[in-house]
């Protein structure tokens, strides 16, 4: 995806600001979608921004002030559909001494939109446990690096294992299984996707039934399909490892359903 527009704190990214984020590996992230201004789920992400900022600088960041800069940033693009990436580190963090109190940057990367494909995907298992897997930090190498393993041995991406055998989560994507009636969800140590909320609760209304429970390998011929979900939406898996599943089972249009009945919210 090549990016547009680059801000820090409201202006144009300088190389300063630019280079703490390629020479200190430390900070947080999220992404969305934007269509007319607005976005599906814009409190989950800024609820998400909101923890991750406590929790890795022990600093509160400014929604309000966070939210002027997407509403102008936008206005720069001078587009309202958009994928946007927020960022949040500190130029000011000092790796020597990582609990002095800084205070935090947001770098927004403005670019255009994007959808995920409707093609299936074949996807490699690997025993794989994000580090702070509750949190989409900055710390990527390891999906791109799986990724990267995946694609070389002829498959599309990489599905992360635990190593008691649970099934977890995809390189930037949460996992969902079919069985013709039932949404099932993996439980373990997974980063809970903004777009699976959506789904969950949009499935909730609709009247779907779901689970959230451990799941193996000998777990996968319970289900008719299973399925990808991102903020760019979602997509069928057309093979875990050697195990095939047809992508005209995978419930995209009641996924469509439960997505839709989501409002979306202003910047």
């Amino acid at each position: 995806m090549t990016m547009k527009l680059i801000l820090c704190n409201g202006v144009p990214a300088n190389a300063t600001q630019l280079a703490t984020l390629a020479l200190v590996n430390y900070g947080h992230f999220t992404t969305l979608q934007v269509r007319g201004g607005a976005a599906r789920g814009l409190k989950l992400h800024l609820c998400r921004l909101e923890r991750a900022t406590q929790r890795l600088f022990g600093s509160m960041l400014d929604i309000a002030a966070l939210r002027a800069q997407l509403c102008a940033g936008l206005a720069a693009f001078c587009q309202a559909d958009a994928s946007l990436r927020i960022t949040v580190y500190a130029t000011a963090f000092d790796v020597r001494a990582p609990l002095r109190p800084v205070a935090v940057d947001t770098l927004l990367a403005i670019s255009s939109p994007s959808v995920l494909s409707t093609a299936a995907v074949r996807v490699r298992s690997v025993p794989f446990v994000r580090s702070l897997p509750d949190l989409k930090h900055v710390g990527t190498f390891p999906q791109f690096a799986l990724r990267r393993d995946a694609l070389a041995a002829g498959f599309d991406d990489a599905l992360f294992v635990h190593d008691d055998g649970r099934l977890l989560e995809g390189t930037f994507w949460n996992l969902g299984f079919w069985d013709g009636q039932c949404v099932t969800w993996p439980e373990g140590p997974v980063l809970a996707g903004t777009q699976q909320a959506l789904l969950r609760v949009g499935l909730e209304q609709l009247g779907v039934p779901q689970a959230v429970r451990p799941l193996q390998h000998a777990d996968l011929g319970r289900f008719v399909a299973a399925f990808l979900c991102n903020a760019r939406g979602q997509q069928p898996l057309s093979a875990i490892d050697d195990h095939v599943y047809s992508a005209s089972e995978a419930p995209l249009a009641l996924l469509e359903c439960a997505l839709a009945t989501q409002t979306w919210q202003s910047l």
